[in-house]
This record gives C-alpha cells, sequence and structure tokens, in this order.
C-alpha cells in the first residue's frame, strides 16, 4: 500500500521550507524591532472559544473547522485562526488588564477548505495581536509595520493595502438590516451560498467571487454610509496618517473580513501575482473580544499573514542558499574515517560554516561531482597518498585549481579563504 499525505495537507520539501523560513525570519526581525514579544500558542481549544469569538453564523466555525471529542467527551477544535487562542491567552495570563501588549505568534491553523493553489486545509501563519491601545495610530503603525515586512522580504511592489471601516456594532446592526433589505429583492438571482448568508450572515455576500452576485452589489448600499460618528472620525484619522506617512492603499467598501469579531479599522494586503487566492494579509480592529470572554473590555487590533502564499510570492525569484561551504571527499578505507575525524575539527574551528563529509563508499569522481551539485566553495580532498604525507588536498570549485595543505596549516588556509568573504 502507497500513503500520501492527507488530502490538503502538504509536505514542506527542502527548497519550500527554506522560502518559508525566510519569510519567517523576516517577519520576527521586524516584528521584534516595533516591540513585539512572541507568544506560544496550544494548537487544540476549547470548541466553544471559536463559536463564541469567531461567530457561528460564520464559514469557519459552520463548515471548516476541525472539531472531535476527546476521551473525557469535551469537544475540541483544531485551531482555525490565531486571535481567539491569543486573546484566551491574554485573559486567562492576566496580560490584558490595565496593560498594553503586543504580541505575536507563528504556527499551523486548520481549516477543511477546498485545496488549491495557495490554500491548504493545514497551513502557517504569522499573527500579531496589540492589547491595550484605542487610537488609529496603533491600527497605522500596525500596518507601517507590515509594509516593513513587504521591503524586508523584497515584494513591496506585489502587494497593495486596502482598508475600510466596519464601523461599531450598533451601525454594523442598521447597514446589516439595510443590506439584507435591498438584497432580499434579488433573492431569486443570488447564487446558493449568498441565498444562506441572506438569513444568517448577510455581510459575507460582498466577499462574493460570483459574477452575477458582483453585479447586483454594485447597487447595494455601502457601509460607510452607516457609520457612527466615532467610527468615522476614527477612520479619517487613520487615513490622515497614512497619507502624511506616504503610505499607498485604497478604500475598498466591500471588505468585511471572514470572521463576526471585527470593528472600525479592517485592512488587506492583496497581490495580483496568485490568482484567486490574492490576499497575502489581513486583520483589523476587534475592541470586543476580551470582554466577550469575561475580560475587561479592551481596545485590541492584529493581523494574520500566510507563510505559504508569501513563498509562492517569493518563489520565481528567490534565490536557494547554497548546501554547503565545504565538502570533504575521500578514498581508502582509512582516508574515509579520517575525512570523518576531519570534518569535526572543522566544524569545532569554524561553526558557522556549512562542512559535508561524504560517508560511505563512492567514486572520487562521484564524490567532487556532489560537492558541485552542493555548491560547495572548496573540496577538502583525503586519500592514502595525503595521509601519508601529512595533507590535504584543497580544491577550489569555481575554477578548478587544486592545491596540497600541511595538515597542521589547514586551519589558517581556510580562514584566509573565508574571512574574504
Amino acid at each position: 500500500m502507497k500513503f500520501q499525505a492527507v488530502r490538503g495537507m502538504q509536505d514542506l520539501l527542502p527548497e519550500k521550507q527554506e522560502i518559508v523560513r525566510f519569510v519567517s525570519d523576516k517577519a520576527r526581525e521586524v516584528l521584534a524591532a516595533y516591540g513585539y514579544r512572541e507568544i506560544g500558542l496550544p494548537v487544540l481549544e476549547s470548541t466553544q472559544l471559536f463559536q463564541r469569538l469567531v461567530g457561528e453564523s460564520t464559514d469557519i466555525v459552520e463548515k471548516e473547522m476541525y472539531t472531535f471529542d476527546d476521551r473525557n467527551g469535551d469537544s475540541i477544535t483544531m485551531r482555525p485562526e490565531g486571535t481567539a487562542g491569543c486573546v484566551r491567552a491574554a485573559q486567562q495570563h492576566g496580560l490584558t488588564f490595565n496593560q498594553v501588549q503586543r504580541l505575536w505568534y507563528m504556527g499551523p491553523m486548520f481549516r477543511y477548505e477546498r485545496p488549491q493553489k495557495g490554500r491548504y486545509r493545514q497551513f502557517e501563519q504569522i499573527g500579531a495581536e496589540c492589547f491595550g491601545m484605542a487610537g488609529p495610530d496603533v491600527d497605522a503603525e500596525l500596518l507601517f509595520m507590515l509594509a516593513r515586512i513587504w521591503k524586508a522580504l523584497g515584494v513591496s511592489d506585489d502587494v497593495r493595502l486596502e482598508i475600510n471601516s466596519m464601523g461599531s456594532k450598533e451601525s454594523r446592526r442598521a447597514y446589516r438590516d439595510a443590506l439584507v433589505t435591498y438584497l432580499s429583492k434579488f433573492s431569486d438571482d443570488l447564487d446558493e451560498d449568498s441565498r444562506r448568508r441572506l438569513a444568517t450572515n448577510p455581510l459575507r455576500i460582498l466577499d462574493s467571487k460570483v459574477p452575477r452576485t458582483i453585479d447586483l452589489l454594485k447597487g447595494a448600499p455601502l457601509l460607510n454610509e452607516f457609520l457612527d460618528r466615532e467610527s468615522k472620525q476614527h477612520f479619517d484619522d487613520l487615513r490622515r496618517l497614512l497619507d502624511r506617512s506616504q503610505q499607498p492603499y485604497r478604500v475598498n467598501p466591500l471588505i468585511v473580513r471572514g470572521l463576526d469579531y471585527y470593528n472600525k479599522t479592517v485592512f488587506e494586503w492583496i497581490t495580483d501575482s496568485l490568482g484567486a487566492q490574492g490576499t497575502v494579509c489581513g486583520g483589523g480592529r476587534y475592541d470586543g473580544l476580551v470582554e466577550e470572554i469575561g475580560g475587561k473590555s479592551t481596545p485590541a487590533v492584529g493581523f494574520a499573514l500566510g507563510l505559504e502564499r508569501l513563498a509562492l510570492l517569493l518563489e520565481p525569484n528567490f534565490k536557494l542558499a547554497e548546501q554547503s561551504d565545504i565538502f570533504i571527499a575521500s578514498t581508502g578505507e582509512g582516508a574515509r574515517d579520517q575525512a570523518l575525524l576531519l570534518a569535526e575539527e572543522v566544524r569545532n574551528e569554524f561553526p558557522s560554516l556549512r562542512v559535508v563529509v561524504h560517508c560511505g563508499d563512492g567514486k572520487f569522481k562521484s564524490q567532487l561531482k556532489r560537492a558541485d551539485t552542493m555548491d560547495a566553495k572548496i573540496a577538502l580532498i583525503i586519500g592514502e597518498d595525503e595521509i601519508g604525507r601529512d595533507e590535504v588536498g584543497v580544491k577550489h570549485l569555481a575554477d578548478g585549481r587544486q592545491v596540497s595543505i600541511a595538515t597542521g596549516t589547514l586551519n589558517e588556509y581556510l580562514r584566509q579563504i573565508f574571512s574574504k568573504e
């Protein structure tokens, strides 16, 4: 029987993993520069946490969660997103009470969706959450930070920022009623998903990708027409800060995000390079979420970015790192042992270098060919003759030049080679 990965799950092969690592390392550096601290969160949470915070009428809770009963009969869910768990952890450990917290996390999320390019049922996300600040300045800082991450990754020209305001619960409720009234007149023309959402979560219809529904929405009322005064001022101030920083953006009144907890600012960073999976990052404000699980009312804002989608964006022009700096080849039984010991000595002296030693049988010519494929700078060569003369052969793979170096002076020779880089 042949086994394959479960449908919708993916193996990150070394080349892809290297790109994902590059993305996470750059993001980590920028997050630290803005004062964000890393928090570790469990993969499993109580199902009720997501039902309460994400929203029972959302697609995530209705049909995308991996949920099961554990041996005690408790309903457990593999996290479909990170914000709910981070809010739970911050509240449980007293991190939100009269404090400002800038937190970030990274790890796998799980959603039962139709697999396609850039969308998997297990996917990696980096998320950041900021608790304790209510003003538009922290919203703007979050967007500035993301712009800096794109710059560090070299994708600034490939993504664009779109923003909107969800307003308050009251203004959103008034808009919901107006949208339902409008769309009900065209219910027969709506696609099946939109007809279902009309009764459960009508704002999600704004995110429809069905052409006929998109056409109908062109005449629909807009959320920004229903904003309360405070939300409108918050949004105007955010735009003013973005304008002053010369951060490009577009107001998109159809952005609502897929979760019920957002209020006021919402945003997405979008690319045209990945087809239908164009959103590489999204987020916004969720000022009522801590209160929803018994905490004190706490303003909060955050985002999540998908590592796989960013990796796809980087892949065409990404230069993989060299797999080794030094390759050690050997011929003969005694030489094989000596090569292994030499490799350890070189690693002790040069811990930052990548040293690969050939193990097992293999023709000498094949070993040097492998050194080339691994982009090694030099090959150290040990045979019976070299052992007899207490020397090591050094082949410079870029130009084929080969010299013999006394074993006692090898470290100094290597230091001269690699100190020039």
